[in-house]
């Protein structure tokens, strides 16, 4: 047995358990610790129509996840180079949307206050679907002081970066993200022949190679929330950037990547970075950043031990249940996180 398969024992036998108990049909996962790291595979690729097997490179929709490998690292590259200013108002890149308010942080912590329902929102065009994202009202009271996760800050902070950069959010991240680390099997026009399918049912058939989301099918190149497919081994090395074990100056600086690893809410104790989600110990220095994607991909990374967890399932096929799947990723987490400090 491999040495991280012991070390993160509690780990590996959650996520056995979970396919066993069907909660997931099978995942790819990786665990990192310093400069080793493994990959392992358990269950199938699909069970709906017919039973197919995983293989090494299989890529997963990465639902939300999409939100911190490529449209956060983006702004960060923004930032970091002048052209992004943290506590600017969003109206001042983005004349279309209706608040004067929102700021960049409000974005990019879940602060925004945006609120609302969008009638139809599947059926619309992507330019309908922008532009009443933009119209949405904000909470005053929950600005700054709340947060409240959506997928619409993120999608109105790919508009900000499309109108700073001239050209769609999805081919941006192409250019800046995935080809300087050269993640080959990172996509967001995947092969078909290269994904794990996501829902099935005998009305609408399996769906596969075509993201998941509703709102990212309708939006194409312009969403920034979601899209992206990717392999286990690809986001091993996009954590290694996170962890500070690898180079990429061309992607981001050290000094910007640390910056992650801290509370950027505005009041500094709500537990959000940029794009990231925070997990504090009371004894830790640094909190462990973790994103978490509905499609049941997860990617947690502990700078400060040098460890990191990649897991990657297709737990909405054929069909998505949360009353199952919830309950055990929170137990997942809780897993490697006891892991990461008692081994």
């Amino acid at each position: 047995m491999n040495k991280l398969m012991l070390t993160f024992s509690r780990t590996a036998a959650l996520i056995n358990q979970m396919v066993q108990d069907q909660v997931i049909p099978g995942a790819s996962y990786a665990l990192i610790d310093g400069a080793e790291w493994h990959t392992n595979q358990v269950g199938v690729a699909q069970i709906k129509p017919t039973i197919k097997p995983l293989w090494p490179d299989a890529m997963y929709d990465l639902a939300s996840v999409t939100k911190v490998v490529g449209t956060t690292t983006v702004a960060m590259q923004l930032m970091q180079n002048g052209q992004l200013e943290i506590d600017r108002p969003v109206h001042d890149y983005l004349p279309t949307l209706q608040s004067t308010t929102i700021t960049v942080r409000n974005l990019m912590t879940h602060t925004s206050g945006l609120s609302g329902y969008i009638p139809n929102r599947n059926a619309l065009s992507a330019d309908a679907l922008l532009a009443a994202i933009q119209q949405l009202p904000i909470s005053e009271r929950n600005r700054n002081h709340r947060v409240v996760y959506t997928d619409l800050g993120l999608i109105i902070m790919g508009q900000v970066i499309e109108r700073i950069l001239g050209a769609a959010i999805q081919p941006i991240i192409t250019e800046r993200v995935l080809q300087p680390l050269g993640l080959a099997h990172t996509s967001f026009q995947p092969q078909l022949a290269q994904t794990v399918p996501t829902t099935y049912s005998m009305k609408t058939g399996l769906l596969r190679g075509i993201v998941h989301d509703p709102k990212a099918r309708v939006l194409g190149e312009h969403c920034g929330s979601a899209g992206l497919f990717a392999s286990v081994t690809d986001l091993v090395r996009f954590s290694q950037l996170m962890l500070g074990q690898i180079d990429v100056p061309a992607v981001l600086s050290q000094a910007t990547i640390a910056s992650l690893y801290q509370d950027w809410t505005p009041n500094q104790h709500l537990r959000r970075s940029f794009g990231w989600n925070l997990w504090h110990r009371s004894d830790e220095t640094l909190p462990v950043i973790f994103h978490t994607g509905y499609t049941g991909t997860l990617l947690m990374l502990d700078r400060q031990r040098q460890r990191g967890l990649v897991f990657l399932s297709n737990r909405v096929h054929p069909v998505a249940n949360n009353s199952v799947f919830l309950p055990a990723r929170r137990r997942l987490i809780a897993a490697w996180l006891a892991d990461t400090v008692t081994n």
